[in-house]
């Protein structure tokens, strides 16, 4: 079960040092020994043209100058990209509302949940997507949806937007779950077509929003797929996102009582979860001394972005203090840029700023793991680690 907009096959996590070959085809370990640190683009072994550079970066994922073929990766379904333009922006705008009306309602349930899911120990980064999907389980689908649906979103999950979800299934079992899950999110968003025509009810949960923000027709196979982009965006990369910033706080202690809004900045600087994008130049073109055309693939590379050694000091370093300072904006693309750039990017924040408070604030925090490095798929998973929270006396947490 995957979306198109973020597929989660992800691979056994791999950490090669730049300048050199890795010995798996891993794509973030190959593009890493690829760059030079000079060329901000250039084409890979593979024939990709590679886009490092912050510059040619924003012109890409800009479309400055109508140099790539329009895409909104969030809304790209199996069958092209949903539209038209004005539906994303309804869509992106009744769901960020409606996300933030939901996380003022439950802020003060955060530590009782964190509690819960976290204390005394938690084996993550699946811990940090359960966490979310737990806090935002109403607003991704509200409490008097039918049961079966419950649980198959809940199934989705766990089958799907976990890393490393899929390997635990087989090929046979995953289409067949894959077969059940859509059938029944089809027949729902149906019923939900039938009821919201002619009517102009609040929004219950995000499918509503999917639904009640589209056109009048719209295909119910075409409004699952940006359902479950929203799913996939909400638990998936909110929650890696999370266990990121968890994993560089346990592992440096020293940086546990700085601002939290430094530190989710800084994490998603070092392991931006939208790592690669994909373009199709729409003409022949030169970008950063290449020439590229229509038959090219694009790949905009943020990790690469975010650790250049021409616009970060210590790029490879988590030095979260940076942020109390202004930053070279142009080379900090998290969210991506231009037109398609994240429409949840405030509140994603918002919610792990809430959530690395909650987590840090009053506890100690140690993380202990085998030194792995990043599970690398469609979006940047942070390795396999245990963390531990105790009070400030060193004993560990009371559930």
């Amino acid at each position: 079960m995957e979306s198109s907009a973020t597929r989660q096959g992800h691979g056994e996590p791999a950490r090669t040092p730049r300048g050199t070959v890795p010995r798996v085809r891993d794509p973030l370990a190959l593009l890493t020994a690829e760059f030079d640190g000079v060329h901000d683009v250039w084409r890979s072994a593979a024939g990709t043209v590679c886009v490092a550079g912050p510059e040619p970066a924003r012109a890409v994922l800009g479309n400055r100058d109508g140099a790539v073929a329009e895409a909104a990766d969030f809304y790209r379904t199996r069958h092209g990209e949903f539209g038209p333009r004005a539906t994303q922006i309804r869509i992106g705008r009744a769901g960020r509302a409606l996300i933030r009306r939901h996380l003022d309602a439950r802020r003060p349930e955060l530590p009782a949940l964190v509690t819960e899911h976290l204390v005394p120990s938690s084996v993550w980064p699946d811990a940090g997507n359960l966490l979310v999907f737990r806090h935002l389980r109403d607003v991704l689908l509200h409490r008097g949806a039918p049961p079966q649906l419950h649980a198959t979103v809940g199934q989705i999950v766990h089958r799907a937007v976990l890393a490393g979800a899929r390997r635990r299934h087989s090929p046979p079992s995953r289409m067949l779950f894959r077969r059940r899950a859509l059938s029944m999110l089809h027949a729902e968003i149906r019923s939900r077509q039938r009821e919201s025509a002619g009517s102009a009810s609040e929004p219950r949960d995000l499918m509503d929003v999917v639904v009640q923000e589209s056109e009048p027709g719209s295909d119910p196979k075409d409004l699952a797929e940006v359902y479950l982009s929203f799913l996939f965006a909400a638990v998936g990369s909110v929650g890696f996102a999370l266990g990121w910033t968890v994993h560089l706080l346990g592992t440096h202690p020293d940086r546990l009582a700085m601002e939290p809004s430094w530190t989710v900045r800084e994490a998603l600087r070092l392991w931006p979860v939208a790592w690669l994008f994909a373009r199709t130049p729409s003409h022949v073109q030169r970008l950063g001394g290449t020439e590229v055309g229509p038959h090219d693939r694009l790949a905009v590379c943020t990790y690469l972005v975010h650790r250049h050694p021409g616009h970060w000091e210590r790029p490879d370093e988590f030095v979260p203090e940076r942020w109390a300072a202004p930053v070279p904006d142009g080379a900090y693309l998290p969210f991506g840029h231009g037109p398609h750039t994240c429409a949840g990017a405030t509140v994603t924040m918002r919610l792990l700023e809430d959530l690395v408070t909650t987590i840090t604030r009053d506890r100690r925090l140690s993380v202990t793991h085998d030194g792995a490095g990043p599970q690398v798929g469609p979006a940047l998973a942070p390795p396999r680690f245990t963390a531990v929270l105790s009070d400030r006396t060193g004993c560990p947490g009371r559930r």
